[in-house]
Protein backbone atom coordinates (compact mmCIF):
# COMPACT_ATOMS: atom_id res chain seq x y z
CA UNK A 1 0.00 0.00 0.00
CA UNK A 2 1.71 2.95 -1.16
CA UNK A 3 0.99 6.18 0.80
CA UNK A 4 1.96 10.02 1.85
CA UNK A 5 1.65 12.88 4.40
CA UNK A 6 0.13 16.06 3.81
CA UNK A 7 2.35 18.12 6.17
CA UNK A 8 2.24 22.97 6.55
CA UNK A 9 5.56 23.39 7.60
CA UNK A 10 8.00 26.47 7.31
CA UNK A 11 11.64 26.78 6.79
CA UNK A 12 12.98 28.00 10.31
CA UNK A 13 16.43 28.76 8.73
CA UNK A 14 14.63 30.19 5.58
CA UNK A 15 12.15 32.50 8.06
CA UNK A 16 15.13 33.74 10.11
CA UNK A 17 17.00 34.52 7.33
CA UNK A 18 14.50 36.78 5.93
CA UNK A 19 13.68 38.53 9.11
CA UNK A 20 17.18 39.43 9.48
CA UNK A 21 16.83 40.55 5.78
CA UNK A 22 14.20 42.41 7.10
CA UNK A 23 15.92 44.24 10.18
CA UNK A 24 18.72 45.73 7.31
CA UNK A 25 16.19 46.65 5.01
CA UNK A 26 14.81 48.93 8.32
CA UNK A 27 18.54 50.36 9.23
CA UNK A 28 19.30 51.34 6.18
CA UNK A 29 15.55 53.09 4.80
CA UNK A 30 15.42 56.76 5.11
CA UNK A 31 11.71 56.70 6.31
CA UNK A 32 12.76 54.74 9.42
CA UNK A 33 15.67 57.09 10.25
CA UNK A 34 15.52 57.50 14.05
CA UNK A 35 12.65 55.06 14.42
CA UNK A 36 12.60 52.55 17.35
CA UNK A 37 11.22 49.55 15.54
CA UNK A 38 12.16 46.29 16.43
CA UNK A 39 11.62 42.76 15.22
CA UNK A 40 11.90 39.80 17.27
CA UNK A 41 11.35 35.96 15.99
CA UNK A 42 10.44 34.09 18.51
CA UNK A 43 11.00 30.20 17.61
CA UNK A 44 9.37 28.47 20.28
CA UNK A 45 5.87 30.03 20.00
CA UNK A 46 6.48 30.54 16.44
CA UNK A 47 5.37 34.22 16.56
CA UNK A 48 6.92 37.54 15.09
CA UNK A 49 7.16 40.78 17.51
CA UNK A 50 6.73 43.74 15.58
CA UNK A 51 7.20 46.93 17.86
CA UNK A 52 7.36 50.56 16.24
CA UNK A 53 6.01 54.26 16.57
CA UNK A 54 2.76 54.31 13.92
CA UNK A 55 0.18 52.27 11.98
CA UNK A 56 1.91 53.19 8.46
CA UNK A 57 5.50 52.07 9.40
CA UNK A 58 3.30 48.67 10.60
CA UNK A 59 1.78 48.66 7.98
CA UNK A 60 5.58 49.12 5.83
CA UNK A 61 7.01 46.41 7.74
CA UNK A 62 4.40 43.83 7.09
CA UNK A 63 4.95 44.96 3.13
CA UNK A 64 8.77 43.79 3.24
CA UNK A 65 8.22 41.06 5.69
CA UNK A 66 6.25 39.70 2.74
CA UNK A 67 8.42 40.63 0.03
CA UNK A 68 11.50 39.25 2.01
CA UNK A 69 9.73 35.68 2.51
CA UNK A 70 8.56 35.67 -0.90
CA UNK A 71 12.25 36.28 -1.89
CA UNK A 72 13.66 33.69 0.26
CA UNK A 73 10.67 31.13 -1.36
CA UNK A 74 8.09 30.61 1.84
CA UNK A 75 4.24 31.00 1.68
CA UNK A 76 2.94 33.82 3.37
CA UNK A 77 0.08 32.10 4.17
CA UNK A 78 1.50 30.94 6.95
CA UNK A 79 1.41 34.41 8.54
CA UNK A 80 -1.33 35.36 10.97
CA UNK A 81 -1.16 39.20 11.43
CA UNK A 82 -3.37 39.95 14.51
CA UNK A 83 -4.80 42.89 15.33
CA UNK A 84 -2.98 45.74 16.72
CA UNK A 85 -1.92 46.20 20.27
CA UNK A 86 -0.65 49.51 21.50
CA UNK A 87 2.10 49.43 23.66
CA UNK A 88 3.28 51.80 25.98
CA UNK A 89 3.07 55.52 24.87
CA UNK A 90 2.74 55.89 21.43
CA UNK A 91 4.47 52.73 20.22
CA UNK A 92 2.70 50.15 18.20
CA UNK A 93 3.07 46.47 18.94
CA UNK A 94 1.98 43.78 17.06
CA UNK A 95 2.65 39.51 17.26
CA UNK A 96 2.43 37.84 13.65
CA UNK A 97 1.68 34.29 14.67
CA UNK A 98 3.28 31.55 12.08
CA UNK A 99 0.70 28.84 11.45
CA UNK A 100 2.61 25.23 10.89
CA UNK A 101 0.72 21.52 11.18
CA UNK A 102 -2.41 20.93 9.79
CA UNK A 103 -5.31 22.06 12.02
CA UNK A 104 -8.19 20.18 12.40
CA UNK A 105 -10.63 21.82 10.69
CA UNK A 106 -8.01 22.30 7.74
CA UNK A 107 -7.54 18.58 7.99
CA UNK A 108 -11.38 17.98 7.97
CA UNK A 109 -12.02 20.06 5.00
CA UNK A 110 -8.80 17.67 2.92
CA UNK A 111 -9.91 14.53 4.30
CA UNK A 112 -13.74 16.00 2.57
CA UNK A 113 -12.14 16.91 -0.85
CA UNK A 114 -10.24 13.62 -1.23
CA UNK A 115 -13.55 11.68 -0.32
CA UNK A 116 -15.73 13.26 -2.80
CA UNK A 117 -13.48 12.82 -5.24
CA UNK A 118 -14.39 9.09 -5.19
CA UNK A 119 -10.87 7.82 -6.03
CA UNK A 120 -9.81 4.52 -4.10
CA UNK A 121 -7.74 6.45 -1.33
CA UNK A 122 -7.91 6.31 2.20
CA UNK A 123 -7.20 9.35 4.48
CA UNK A 124 -7.03 9.90 7.93
CA UNK A 125 -6.19 12.95 10.59
CA UNK A 126 -2.84 12.25 12.54
CA UNK A 127 -1.91 14.82 14.72
CA UNK A 128 -0.66 18.12 12.99
CA UNK A 129 -1.04 16.00 9.39
CA UNK A 130 -2.85 13.63 7.22
CA UNK A 131 -1.96 10.49 5.83
CA UNK A 132 -3.13 9.73 2.10
CA UNK A 133 -2.75 5.75 1.34
CA UNK A 134 -3.71 4.02 -1.84
CA UNK A 135 -3.00 1.04 -4.24
CA UNK A 136 -2.03 2.92 -6.75
CA UNK A 137 0.65 5.60 -6.66
CA UNK A 138 -1.28 7.28 -9.90
CA UNK A 139 -4.13 7.79 -7.02
CA UNK A 140 -1.55 9.54 -4.93
CA UNK A 141 -0.48 12.22 -7.48
CA UNK A 142 -4.00 12.65 -8.54
CA UNK A 143 -4.89 13.66 -5.13
CA UNK A 144 -1.94 15.80 -5.00
CA UNK A 145 -2.65 17.48 -8.32
CA UNK A 146 -6.44 18.20 -6.72
CA UNK A 147 -5.11 19.57 -3.94
CA UNK A 148 -2.70 21.62 -5.22
CA UNK A 149 -5.53 23.24 -7.03
CA UNK A 150 -7.91 24.01 -4.06
CA UNK A 151 -6.42 26.92 -1.57
CA UNK A 152 -6.90 25.86 2.10
CA UNK A 153 -5.53 28.93 3.16
CA UNK A 154 -2.57 26.98 4.46
CA UNK A 155 0.89 26.06 2.39
CA UNK A 156 0.70 22.05 2.06
CA UNK A 157 3.55 19.67 1.57
CA UNK A 158 4.06 16.64 0.87
CA UNK A 159 6.27 13.86 2.29
CA UNK A 160 6.74 11.03 3.47
CA UNK A 161 5.78 8.90 0.06
CA UNK A 162 6.23 4.92 0.90
CA UNK A 163 5.68 2.79 -1.98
Amino acid sequence: MASFDIVSKVDIQKLDNAINTVRKEIVNRYDFNNSKTSIDLDKKEMTLHVVTEQDMRMQTIQDIIITRMVKQGLDTSCLDFGKELYASGNMVKKDIKIKTGVDKETGKKIVKLIKDTGMKVQASIMDDQVRVSGKKLDDLQEVIAMLKKHDLEIPLQYENFRN
